[in-house]
């Protein structure tokens, strides 16, 4: 599918609220009139919004099905952006990271005769002051969620009578999580560095998918008896997701 620039004067319609269920995050659905337009058209602004060109006689509900039914391109196009925007830069002595959902300076010190960077209540060992330590960090938060992120996923599924059959934790650039369909749920390494409730709510995310295998309304409500605060863990993602995932 091409993306389609139209030039010609367009009016929006009035529905400020019209989203689409794209993975785990929502992409604004804006929808609007062109009186030349043939047919539905569907691209992908530089803001992330789905724009619908209704054409004459079309109708705003039609336009929110074409787009349902393009939802893997959206998720496509939002993906290769993402990659091209991921462009990770070095981390040094002085720089500051997310961990645990707070902004932590990266600081020098020494244990046993070596040279470590901490954060935190963290030490991780480094070559000299000038080093950039990205990838010695990356290295271990990611062994911190390995540790951390499958028992919780035991510990939230047994309390709400889920059975997961086994947890992975791996290094997704466009996804916090996902779940298969026989009950294996995989998760984000770089959920060490966000706050407890958004990491919970991106499991339980998940956890809902063992129930409802898609985006319906039924899923969202299982979500929302899941984790009633889920509304403020997507803002929260919205806002630092993007920065998270370029580390």
């Amino acid at each position: 599918m091409q993306t389609e620039f139209i030039f010609s004067p367009l009016v929006p319609t009035r529905d400020k609220d019209a989203s689409l269920t794209v993975g785990t995050a929502r992409v604004p659905l804006q929808f609007v009139r062109h009186r030349r337009a043939r047919r539905y058209i569907l691209r992908l602004t530089a803001e992330g919004v789905a724009r619908v060109t209704i054409p004459r006689g079309g109708s705003t509900s039609e336009g929110r099905r074409f787009a349902e039914r393009q939802i893997e391109w959206i998720e496509r196009q939002t993906r290769r952006r993402q990659e091209a925007a991921l462009r990770p830069t070095g981390l040094f002595i002085g720089s500051r990271i997310l961990f645990r959902g707070e902004p932590i300076l990266l600081s020098a010190g020494a244990a046993d005769g070596a040279m470590v960077v901490r954060f935190a209540d963290q030490a991780v060992r480094i070559g000299n002051l000038f080093d950039d330590v990205r990838p010695r960090l990356e290295q271990h938060l990611w062994s911190m969620a390995k540790a951390e992120l499958p028992p919780r996923v035991q510990a939230l599924a047994a309390h709400h009578g889920f059975a997961v059959r086994g947890v992975r934790v791996r290094n997704q650039r466009t996804r916090w999580g996902s779940c298969s369909r026989h009950g294996a749920i995989s998760l984000n390494w770089r959920l060490i560095q966000v706050p407890a409730h958004v990491r919970d709510y991106i499991i339980l995310h998940e956890l809902a998918h063992l129930r409802e295998m898609n985006h319906s309304a039924r899923f969202w409500s299982e979500v929302a008896k899941l984790c009633p605060g889920y509304r403020e863990a997507e803002q929260w993602l919205r806002k630092q997701g993007k920065s998270l995932a370029a580390f």
